[in-house]
């Protein structure tokens, strides 16, 4: 499986991603418990500032990020009223964190799901899927990952095609972010993140890109 950037993002997105194998994944982990809220905790006190940048992002490929807010600015704006990080299975809890604490969005898929090479791309008119616990998601216009069957994620929200569950062993977690952060600090996110799936879900890195 091959990862590309297609033109028309080059200079606003700087993609990261991992490739994963060996997942055990659960539907609770509680050696996650105390991480996360200490995470939340964190968050509270001093909010990250990476939510000026990933807006812009937005903005520059005309989305208003006030109405189709990144997935990391949702995180940490549920955080910041008192709710927990929502927990849905191992590796999408080890993917919300990271995103919380980073302030940048995540995109996390079963690469047994996906079909061919995957490019990060505007999407085209018309173009949708069915979304996770939610109607369908218009990506036209939008920074879109895509593989030969079509779109399938989006910094916002991602497709129920290519949802992370407990059968997953093999994953694809994308970083989407603004062209503006250093591929020698995303490569440290990459770290991070990378040693938390280790940790968590069993899952090793077996290989990793940065736009």
């Amino acid at each position: 499986m091959q990862f590309s950037l297609a033109s028309e993002l080059r200079g606003i997105v700087r993609p990261a991603t991992l490739w994963l194998d060996g997942a055990t994944v659960v539907e609770r982990e509680s050696r996650l418990d105390s991480p996360l809220a200490a995470a939340e905790s964190a968050v509270r006190r001093n909010p990250p500032e990476e939510i000026v940048a990933v807006r812009t992002m937005y903005k520059r490929v005309g989305i208003d990020p006030t109405k189709r807010r990144p997935s990391s600015e949702a995180l940490l704006r549920r955080v910041r009223k008192g709710d927990p990080l929502p927990r849905i299975n191992s590796m999408v809890d080890v993917c919300n964190w990271c995103s919380l604490e980073f302030q940048l969005p995540y995109g996390l898929y079963d690469s047994a799901r996906i079909e061919g090479d995957v490019v990060l791309r505007l999407g085209h008119d018309g173009e949708s899927y069915p979304g996770i616990r939610k109607d369908d998601v218009n990506v036209g216009g939008r920074i879109t990952l895509a593989d030969s069957l079509g779109p399938f994620g989006n910094p916002t929200s991602d497709s129920a095609r290519t949802m992370v569950t407990t059968a997953t062993r093999q994953a694809l977690v994308v970083i989407f972010a603004p062209h503006e952060v250093d591929a020698s600090r995303l490569g440290n996110v990459l770290d991070t993140t990378a040693q938390r799936m280790l940790e968590f879900t069993g899952a090793r890195e077996t290989a990793r890109w940065t736009g």
